[in-house]
């Protein structure tokens, strides 16, 4: 066995370090003795990732309509039409909820990811739909390319969806609160293998219905009252197909080429948020896809070397959609004021929002998952009448303190909040454009979020336009 010492040196030579392992450099005939390839070299070009912190409605949208104003490409990586996100530009309102928010910018690529479930009938009328609003989509398919790894959503599925959520509200008396957009469904195809890709529609349409018709006669085995219009909708499927296959790309060699090409600003837009996460989720009530920072790597087929900063988007309270444990919400004249001045609405489902105060520790749990290189703070305006504000700083139960965010929701239906109580401003906040402007106690609150998370905040929304979102950093 050889010492340390001799491990270092080896016949003169000094050895290098491989994946913790001894390495000896030995000269060999005809081959330089520092092979260019074993120079360690920084990737060209680092993806920039905006993700949710919360139960999603974070206001990521307008943080990522910011920041793609100058980006080359924008992708989405993960979900469906459950997301939505509404941006304000020049004071047209646009929804999304598979298009990237950042399909606005004529100048940038936007691209969906293989880790995406596509309801094309959903694309196009959402395309169409915004068209009608306003200029901000003129040319979307020349801009949108889509991975042909991508998974898609059937109508089929979108029926189980409902279907399902009756059988829980029949079976348990609750349901999950799902959008009904097929999103659960398409990702149990998907897992199951028998779901069917966007490369399996733009390839052999025979082919494909065959497919197609044993994946719906499989849900009808399932579930004999689904009502499945086979043929009605194959007929649609291939009218899309003509408009879909000048879309469709390589995915993983296309962001490949835009990693490793020159220089490029890549936007990486999350949907959904951490705590809705399947893995890291208040599970079971959460989303079907990963939409912390991991999947951002498995939805593009983005290496983790390639990620660089990732912000996370933090509403100034806390708000979540249907059912499920919410720690912090305000089931009181509190919670019916953040509900009316935030117009707390569900952008897909147009559901009301249950609202309640910022919840730090769901917020420190997030970071601890997505490493946040800065938080963008949303909607501080929405505080400006409240006289003071809390904000939870520790969750107990049975008068015992937990070190961290429980997994089990029946622990977290059960836990005691401990809030700090800070002074609220009482004036309002949305003419100012940077940090001094804000009232003091408007400042202090930033501060108090900033060192109990230990995360630089690099933005402060106080409005609904572009304008309104201050820079810190």
């Amino acid at each position: 066995m050889a010492s340390e010492s001799s491990m270092a040196n080896i016949n003169g030579r000094e050895t290098t370090s491989l994946n913790g392992e001894p390495v000896v450099k030995r000269p060999r005939e005809g081959v330089p003795q520092e092979h260019p390839l074993r120079t360690p070299k920084e990737p060209q070009n680092k993806v920039t990732v905006v993700l949710g912190a919360q139960w999603g409605d974070e206001g990521k949208g307008k943080i990522v309509d910011l920041l793609a104003m100058d980006a080359d490409i924008v992708c989405r990586c993960q979900g469906g039409n459950n997301a939505g996100h509404t941006v304000v530009v020049d004071s047209v309102e646009y929804d999304f909820h598979l298009l990237p928010s950042g399909v606005l910018n004529k100048k940038a690529i936007s691209f969906i990811g293989n880790g995406v479930v596509i309801h094309l009938p959903g694309l196009f009328e959402e395309a169409e739909k915004n068209l009608r609003k306003g200029k901000g989509l003129q040319g979307w398919e020349e801009r949108l390319k889509i991975s042909d790894r991508a998974h898609i959503v059937f109508n089929f599925h979108q029926a189980v969806d409902g279907i399902q959520e009756q059988q829980r509200q029949q079976q348990e008396g609750k349901n999950l609160g799902t959008t009904k957009k097929g999103i659960g469904p398409a990702y149990s195809s998907k897992a199951a293998r028998n779901g069917l890709r966007v490369c399996d529609l733009v390839s052999d349409f025979k082919v494909f219905e065959e497919k197609f018709r044993m994946l719906a006669e499989h849900f009808r085995t399932m579930y004999p009252n689904l009502n499945v219009d086979i043929d009605s909708e194959l007929e649609q499927l291939k009218e899309y197909t003509e408009r879909l296959r000048p879309l469709v790309t390589d995915g993983v060699y296309f962001m490949h080429k835009a990693l490793t090409g020159p220089s490029k600003k890549i936007l990486v837009e999350g949907a959904n948020a951490a705590l809705l996460d399947i893995d890291f989720g208040t599970y079971p009530f959460v989303t079907s896809s990963n939409c912390t920072v991991g999947g951002v790597c498995t939805g593009l087929g983005v290496p983790p070397s390639y990620v660089g900063r990732v912000y996370g988007v933090v509403k100034a309270y806390t708000t979540r959609v249907g059912v499920g444990a919410f720690p912090t919400e305000q089931d009181n004249e509190t919670g019916n004021l953040l509900q009316s001045r935030g117009r707390e609405f569900g952008v897909t489902t147009g559901r009301r929002r249950r609202c309640g105060w910022l919840d730090l520790i769901l917020v420190r749990y997030a970071h601890m998952v997505n490493g946040f290189s800065a938080i963008a703070l949303t909607k501080l305006d929405i505080l400006d009448t409240l006289p003071e504000i809390k904000v939870a700083v520790a969750y107990k139960v049975n008068g015992q303190p937990l070190p961290s965010f429980p997994a089990n929701m029946d622990v977290l239906t059960q836990v005691k909040v401990e809030y700090e109580t800070l002074p609220g401003w009482c004036c309002s906040t949305e003419t100012a454009r940077s940090f001094e402007e804000l009232p003091v106690q408007a400042q202090n609150y930033i501060r108090f979020i900033e060192d109990f998370l230990q995360v630089p905040v690099k933005w402060v929304g106080v409005g609904k336009s572009r304008e309104s979102i201050i820079k810190l950093f």
